[in-house]
């Protein structure tokens, strides 16, 4: 039936009206609140996403502060603050990214300080997960250039603003990678003494020395070198290395039980 036809003149009129506005109505998106909201209002809201944990809402107020506030100290909070809370939604790549951009454009910033801080962090795992647990799995025996990453941002830091507040966390983390920079060496040193690659033990075992001596794994690797020596035969190289022990680690525990007593996890089938 023709629409026209069945309503009259007036009511034709009003029929189009009415559908004008039903069609109108179904074809426009939800209104974003947001749109209206001042740089101020953005940051309380993305502040109380944040603290409710949803991270994700959080990331885009953030990210709407940004290109509304662009220039002015609120911006850069909003990029800090934004870079937090995609590590905490999971995405440690943007989280990197978004922090690595800030301290390349915003070399004086108050915040500077806190970004590297933030990087370190990002990069510092020290959570192996369900997995690395069942499996009794150190991380030492992981790979070790997140930990390498994050070294570099904690002296960054360290180095250039010795008084920030984070300073002293950063420090203490530096040391913890350290340890395990140097005791992720000594597994790969056992790993080759293990399967009777001496020379590759040795001279991963020497490079924990040179690198790390200070570390508590560098007693281990001396004792990997003095055994890998002895069994190449370099007979020199042994009692050089093993003087060093001796000096350094007089009852060395390593000396004595050997390497093969350490207990395997329940996956290492060799």
């Amino acid at each position: 039936m023709d629409l026209l036809r069945w309503t009259g003149p007036l009511g034709a009129r009003a029929a189009l009206i009415t559908l004008a506005l039903a069609l109108a109505g179904c074809g426009s998106a939800p209104q974003d609140e947001s749109v209206s909201w001042s740089p101020e209002k953005l940051y309380a809201e993305a502040k109380d996403e944040m603290a409710a944990g949803a991270y994700d809402k959080a990331a885009k107020l953030l990210e709407r502060l940004e290109g509304r506030a662009a220039g002015t100290p609120l911006a850069q909070q909003a990029q800090i603050e934004r870079a937090y809370v995609l590590w905490r939604s999971g995405e440690k790549a943007q989280a990197l990214t978004v922090l690595e951009r800030f301290i390349k454009l915003n070399p004086s910033s108050p915040g500077v300080d806190y970004a590297l801080y933030l990087q370190g962090v990002v990069n510092f795992n020290d959570n192996l997960g369900i997995l690395g647990n069942l499996a009794a799995q150190d991380l030492s025996e992981r790979d070790q250039q997140a930990s390498r990453d994050s070294y570099q941002s904690f002296k960054q830091l360290v180095d250039q603003y010795p008084r920030s507040i984070y300073a002293e966390d950063a420090q203490i983390r530096m040391n913890y990678i350290v340890n395990s920079l140097a005791a992720y060496e000594v597994h790969v040193a056992r790993y080759y003494f293990r399967r009777g690659a001496y020379i590759a033990a040795a001279n991963r075992a020497q490079q924990t020395v040179q690198e790390f001596q200070y570390s508590p794994s560098a007693e281990e690797a001396l004792v990997i070198m003095v055994q890998s020596y002895d069994r190449l035969g370099l007979n020199d190289l042994r009692d050089d290395a093993q003087r060093v022990l001796a000096k350094n680690f007089p009852n060395s525990r390593f000396a004595s039980q050997g390497l093969t007593t350490r207990e395997r996890p329940w996956w290492q089938i060799w």
